[in-house]
């Protein structure tokens, strides 16, 4: 990305995340965090990636369609606030971010590995090099 549409993936971004919080709230009746935006490169287009907060698949999803149909309104909230900024604001495509149910996911599969094998859970490594293969290399030029 160049830096401009970097610059404008940052302002939708941030500008989107404001509108969500602030003037759509009731409307998604939900938890909803911008969590990245992309622009094409002529500027026609914005992806933003929204995670959802919810318990359940079928909360996040409805929450999600609730959301993809007030985006012409967001769209022209956000092109209030940016008049000046653009001559014709990017058209908005919103993209439901799973990461962070993949994220529990995936730890919740560490955990029952580890519950199975019967060990404790990992230590943290604190990088201080104690490890296997640590001293390779200490010796290196002496003699």
């Amino acid at each position: 990305m160049s830096i401009r549409t970097e610059r404008v993936a940052k302002l939708i971004q941030h500008e989107v995340a404001d509108l969500l919080q602030k003037e759509f709230h009731e409307a998604s009746q939900s938890l909803v965090t911008v969590t990245g935006a992309r622009v094409t490169p002529d500027l026609g287009l914005a992806y933003i990636d929204v995670t959802v907060l919810g318990d359940r698949p079928e909360q996040r999803q409805a929450a999600f369609r609730r959301l993809e149909t007030l985006t012409p309104e967001i769209r022209r909230a956000l092109a209030a606030r940016l008049r000046h900024q653009f001559k014709r604001m990017p058209e908005l495509k919103f993209f439901l971010d799973e990461t962070p149910q993949h994220t529990a996911r995936m730890d919740e599969l560490f955990a029952q590995i580890r519950a199975d094998r019967g060990d404790s859970p990992a230590p943290e490594d604190d990088g201080a090099g104690d490890g296997p293969g640590a001293d390779e290399g200490a010796g290196a030029g002496e003699g």
